[in-house]
């Protein structure tokens, strides 16, 4: 069918003007600017790929072997000979001489403003994103813990697994990778374990060798420069009967000794050197039953105390031991109960290695290792859970928390307290674990599905304030004296109380030990002496019936 549309123009009848009323004036709006749309397109990723180019000595006639000693000394001596070669070495002297005697005459990287110190503090704390590192496989995994690169944190080795229990699905890549900073599209190594890695730790003696926990509760040690199998793996038989959660190394003088720990309740000490069975044991156990009763999560260790090392468990205890106890059962020296679940993340302030970061529930927490009985410091309880923190390692008052929801949480407790000094959507899912680089420049999240996010965090975050070591040791003191206060306080409190219940006791006690036969005769007073008043009651109650 075709369609045909015409347009007339119908002049309004005299007889039609009596319907309509005119309008006068007429006012319409209109708008002056065009009108735009808005749209977005998803383009292709596009992936890059690093090529090398080995450069060779080349520029000799092909009569002449570049390998042959004897013969390219024998054409140099003929070209040295050749007036035309003398000729121009002399001119390019000239020249080379000249710019020579300039270059002494001026310092053109001459530093003019190295003596003044920059003040972050005037630039705002922001971070922005540099990379992100995705897991190659199809079937993605959770980014279950980060280690750098000890020398100068190019590198980040990260270990991939799924932690929810009997949720791998089948044909899951056990691979865990080793990745360049400025290389996202590929890994520079891949690691293949047996089982795949909860955690993973470079040696920092040696930046070639690292180790990882394995979901089978085995440790397994790689040498990079060998390619990506394991070197050596623990024996299944003697090692932790659970994912192995955390591993350490320690400060020896070989710089091949680590500890791990896990939930089923041990703490296990390794030589990787051999790695047949632990050297040390112990067990988490506060009852001194032999069993353990608390299962490991986290550990933390500082080199400038080599005896002593802390355990996180996943019932909220941090356990303080020491390694050279007279007996196994002496080796847990103090334990600290504030969490509501398991501790994620246990750590040591850098400058202050008496007070530590704890990270658990809804909060973090920092305690001092004197006090017992409650933190000095805790952030506010959040919507949602926390997973990971560590301090800062060049600024004593900052510290960062990762949640469930895909926030990173800066805190900055010389700017404020009572919330985080930056909150940074890295993702829309959660985020599992966070690592800092010893410069405190950049830090890695790792998301429940594979994604490593670098950030570049800002100087005002990664350098530090003038006046910020002393200010955060005032602080400190100040936080820890007045716990102090109110701890006692409330053993006086406790103490009145046992001595107040005590004294009752003593009362009844006193009330109880009084003569038998009195008891009775006051009994039977009692007992008469109500029958009589019940007895006067009814008969009042006749006499005025009778009336």
């Amino acid at each position: 069918k075709q369609w045909y549309q015409r347009r007339v123009a119908i002049t309004a009848g005299d007889s039609l003007k009596e319907f309509f009323i005119e309008r006068n004036p007429c006012q319409s709006a209109i708008q002056c600017a065009p009108q735009m749309s808005e749209h977005e397109v998803n383009t292709e990723r596009f992936e890059t790929n690093n090529r090398g180019v080995n450069h060779v000595e080349g520029g000799w006639p092909k009569d002449i072997n570049p390998a042959e000693v004897e013969q390219t000394m024998r054409f140099r001596k003929k070209v040295e000979k050749d007036e035309v070669y003398i000729q121009t070495i002399q001119n390019l002297g000239r020249s080379m001489e000249h710019t020579i005697k300039q270059n002494n005459a001026i310092d053109i990287y001459e530093e003019y403003f190295c003596d003044i110190v920059e003040d972050g503090s005037v630039e705002s704390p922001s971070a922005k994103t540099i990379n992100v590192f995705r897991d190659p496989n199809e079937l993605k995994r959770t980014a279950t813990n980060i280690s750098w690169y000890p020398d100068n944190a190019q590198k980040l080795a990260v270990a991939y697994s799924v932690l929810e229990f009997q949720k791998s699905p089948p044909g899951m890549s056990m691979d865990s990778y080793v990745w360049d900073v400025e290389s996202p599209n590929k890994p520079d190594l891949t690691l293949k374990p047996i089982s795949p890695l909860v955690c993973i730790e470079y040696n920092p003696k040696d930046p070639h060798c690292l180790v990882g926990g394995q979901y089978n509760g085995q440790l397994a040690f790689w040498d990079t420069r060998k390619g990506s199998q394991p070197i050596e793996v623990s024996a299944i038989s003697k090692s932790h009967s659970d994912p192995l959660y955390k591993c350490i190394f320690l400060t020896s003088k070989t710089g091949t000794e680590c500890f791990t720990t896990s939930t089923d309740g041990q703490v296990l000490w390794w030589d990787i050197r051999k790695m047949s069975e632990p050297t040390e044991q112990l067990v988490l156990d506060l009852t001194k039953s032999g069993k353990p009763t608390l299962g490991g999560i986290s550990l933390e260790y500082e080199p400038t105390m080599p005896t002593k090392f802390m355990i996180g468990t996943e019932q909220g205890t941090v356990l303080s031991c020491n390694r050279k106890a007279k007996s196994p059962a002496e080796r847990i020296v103090a334990s600290y109960t504030g969490h509501y679940g398991p501790i994620y993340a246990l750590q040591r302030n850098p400058f202050f290695p008496k007070h530590f970061l704890t990270v658990g529930d809804w909060t973090a927490r920092i305690w001092a290792e004197e006090i017992r009985e409650s933190s000095i410091m805790w952030t506010k309880f959040h919507k949602a859970y926390l997973t990971d923190g560590c301090w800062s390692p060049v600024r004593p008052g900052v510290f960062f928390t990762s949640r469930m929801d895909g926030c990173l949480d800066v805190w900055d407790y010389m700017f404020k307290q009572a919330d985080p000094t930056l909150s940074i959507q890295v993702c829309d899912e959660a985020l599992n674990c966070i690592r800092i680089q010893d410069a405190g420049g950049l830090i890695a999240c790792g998301s429940h599905s594979g994604n490593v996010t670098l950030l570049e965090l800002s100087s005002s975050l990664s350098q530090l304030q003038r006046n910020e070591k002393n200010s955060v040791t005032l602080m400190f003191e100040r936080e820890t004296k007045r716990e102090k206060i109110l701890e006692s306080r409330y053993r006086e409190m406790k103490m009145k109380e046992r001595t107040k219940s005590q004294m009752e006791e003593i009362n009844q006690n006193e009330e109880y030990d009084e003569n038998p036969n009195d008891l009775v005769e006051e009994a039977e007073k009692n007992f008469w002496f109500t029958i009589e008043q019940e007895r006067a009651g009814h008969e009042k109650k006749d006499r005025e019936m009778a009336e």
